[in-house]
């Protein structure tokens, strides 16, 4: 008599691409998705920290993925987009926006399907990935954002956040300027 097999676990990742790498992000700490618009750059604010954008009333602060990483600031595109993801801060949960030039696909991925991070030669500290996500031929990325944003870099997210300080510069998406 054969004994039943456990079910396979799969997870769901987001997949988006800054600075021309593809990474992904688990499906459950991605609120939505909103188009680019105004980000109004904030005085004194760490360099990877875009500035802040309206989510319906509320204050979003919005991180440059790319230059947390020490790439070139992103360069918002037609395709560029905000990935609003809730993170975890000392407890509590914050809401955050990512900076993405576009976003990618919805994968599904079981434990075969995963690969622990490489020792070297990704654009991202090893300790930032969860691990490599096969998709067809390719590996993406997959993010640890819980690890990206950690103690400091959220506090001064969360001081934005807390602050709701009004505009100083404000910096329009490409679709805004063209009007």
């Amino acid at each position: 008599m054969s004994q039943p097999s456990t079910p396979a676990v799969v997870s769901q990742y987001l997949s988006f691409f800054v600075a021309g790498e593809e990474y992904a992000l688990g499906i459950l700490q991605v609120r939505e998705i909103i188009e680019y618009d105004t980000v109004t750059r904030v005085p004194g604010a760490p360099a990877w920290i875009r500035g802040v954008t309206n989510l319906r009333g509320s204050v979003l602060p919005v991180i440059d993925l790319a230059v947390k990483f020490g790439l070139a600031p992103c360069t918002p595109q037609r395709r560029s987009c905000i990935v609003v993801v809730e993170v975890s801060l000392q407890g509590d949960k914050l809401v955050l926006g990512v900076l993405a030039d576009a976003i990618g696909q919805v994968v599904e991925l079981g434990p075969g399907d995963m690969e622990p991070p490489p020792a070297f030669g990704t654009p991202v500290r090893v300790d930032y990935l969860v691990g490599l996500g096969r998709a067809g031929k390719k590996f993406i990325l997959l993010l640890d954002i819980d690890r990206v944003l950690q103690g400091q870099d959220l506090l001064a997210a969360g001081a934005l956040k807390a602050s709701e300080a009004p505009p100083v510069q404000a910096e329009t998406s490409s679709k805004e300027a063209a009007r």
